[in-house]
């Protein structure tokens, strides 16, 4: 039995003063009500093989904005008839200064540069029919601002290949960005104009994998969200999938409700006496793992007089302070040395002709930084990620490669600010962490370097962040913990060691 209608209305679920109290939420920020319209299709008579993922993406997406203070409504394989009851309970929700997301996983077709959302019971075998038996995603946005919605999301993962478009043309177009989106509008689309996408066999998209991701991030804004799952997208698919994303917000939304917190992780409320002091050390010891001058400041702005001041205040000069260049630098290491696979170099010269005609792609300067990054040419690299960030200057994951990089040319302070700049976009970012740990042994801190690892190792357990802090706890005198790491690093990946000697790092 399919599950309908999943309603998580506050109604039924709260007493009438906390129904009150979200009817009537809003904050600082302006955050008023939040309502969402959920949809997930997929048993299309006519879909070959059956779509797997809308029911997953719908329900996945529907937990997390109900975590977010959402009230959900999510339908699974509506009909026209029930799409259009979904939609207008959706309006009726909808009072001056709400925040409404639409997000629909299924079949869409573009249609005279307007998309629409395909019921299970479509029955489309000519063009007019879409507009007939499909849901308009501009008249919903439009809706949506006539009833004053002060901020209208839309998200759809439904640029999937199929067989409607068939009667009536031959190559599938995609979906299609609204035309004229009223003022306060955010949309975010699987893949781009002209662009579709094959099913997996997989029960979520990657689009909705990436996306679930990065609304998890604390307190980042929803237009940064989207354009980091886009970016988390192109590179997990090799730059087959570009999603396409708009924008017209006149204020920062944020997906979490949580309170606001700074950057090391703690509300600015007063502790009791007693644990005031176990509390400072604790916050010290966690804007060092950061390390980072947000981190710093957030501990002084915090602690102005407390036990630890003056050692956050020599560590946040220490940032001014000009870092000298490695005693020896690592030499670049030739081509023929540093990769053995010619597919790297044949790569690199399709991304050349590429980058001829499409110079303003970030994603694909990226990509090729990253594989003259592998094959040892660290200089072009590194101006490939350059690139990268003129393009987009708050991609955290360029601004890591680019420190890494910088690094293994010598370049030690100017990679030290890159990994900084990256966790203050990303705090909790385990491979910027591990690169800036690793920078930290080439400057010769390895007390500070074993931080940065062990705060990378709480979030992801790699061999790099092993063997780095096993190396950097055998400089300080620890030789048997070092060798523990060193030892579970190798069982990891055996190649850790010639890549850490390749680096001079030993």
């Amino acid at each position: 039995m399919r599950r309908a209608f999943i309603l998580v209305i506050s109604t039924l679920l709260m007493p009438a003063a906390a129904h009150d109290a979200f009817a009537q939420q809003a904050d600082a920020g302006g955050r008023g009500a939040r309502v969402a319209l959920i949809i997930g299709n997929a048993n299309y008579p006519n879909a070959d093989p059956k779509l797997t993922q809308p029911i997953g993406n719908a329900r996945a997406l529907g937990d997390e904005l109900t975590r977010d203070g959402f009230q959900v409504e999510e339908g699974e394989n509506l009909t026209k008839e029930e799409m259009q009851r979904a939609f207008t309970r959706l309006f009726d929700k909808i009072q001056p200064g709400t925040v409404a997301l639409l997000f629909f996983s299924g079949f869409g077709i573009q249609s005279n540069r307007q998309s629409y959302m395909i019921p299970v019971d479509g029955q489309i075998y000519k063009e007019n029919d879409v507009r007939h038996d499909g849901m308009s995603v501009d008249n919903v946005l439009s809706e949506m601002n006539k009833k004053g919605a002060n901020v209208k999301i839309a998200i759809l993962d439904a640029s999937r290949r199929n067989r409607f478009e068939g009667n009536f043309r031959p190559v599938p177009l995609g979906l299609a960005l609204p035309a004229n989106p009223p003022s306060g509008t955010l949309v975010m689309y699987s893949a781009g104009s002209g662009s579709v996408v094959r099913d997996s066999a997989a029960d979520r998209s990657l689009f909705v994998s990436e996306l679930l991701n990065e609304m998890r991030a604390p307190g980042v804004p929803a237009e940064e969200v989207f354009n980091r799952t886009r970016m988390g997208v192109l590179r997990a698919s090799q730059g087959e999938q570009n999603p396409s994303n708009y924008s017209s917000l006149n204020e920062d939304f944020i997906f979490g409700q949580v309170a606001a917190v700074n950057l090391i992780g703690k509300a600015n409320t007063p502790a009791p006496a007693a644990d005031a002091a176990a509390e400072e050390k604790h916050d010290y010891e966690l804007a060092q793992q950061l390390g980072t001058r947000q981190a710093w400041e957030d501990f002084l702005r915090k602690y102005p007089s407390g036990n630890y001041a003056g050692p956050a205040q020599d560590q946040l000069a220490k940032l001014d302070v000009p870092v000298a260049p490695d005693a020896a630098p690592v030499p670049k290491l030739p081509v023929e040395e540093a990769s053995a696979d010619p597919k790297d170099r044949d790569a690199i010269k399709d991304l050349d002709k590429y980058l001829q005609k499409n110079p303003k792609d970030a994603a694909a300067f990226y990509r090729r930084g990253q594989l003259y990054a592998k094959t040892g040419e660290f200089s072009r690299a590194i101006e490939d990620f350059d690139e990268t960030l003129r393009l987009h200057p708050k991609d955290a994951e360029a601004l890591n490669n680019r420190c890494w990089a910088r690094a293994m040319v010598g370049d030690s302070k100017t990679a030290l600010k890159d990994c900084n700049e990256a966790l203050q976009l990303r705090p909790v970012y385990a491979d910027a962490l591990d690169s800036r740990g690793f920078v930290k042994l080439k400057i010769g801190e390895p007390s500070s370097a074993i931080g940065d690892y062990e705060a990378a190792l709480q979030i992801k357990k790699q061999a790099s962040s092993l063997y780095g802090r096993g190396i950097a706890k055998k400089q300080t005198g620890d030789s048997t913990g070092g060798d523990s790491d060193i030892t579970a690093a190798k069982q990891i990946d055996p190649a850790i060691a010639a890549a850490f000697d390749r680096s001079g790092i030993h």
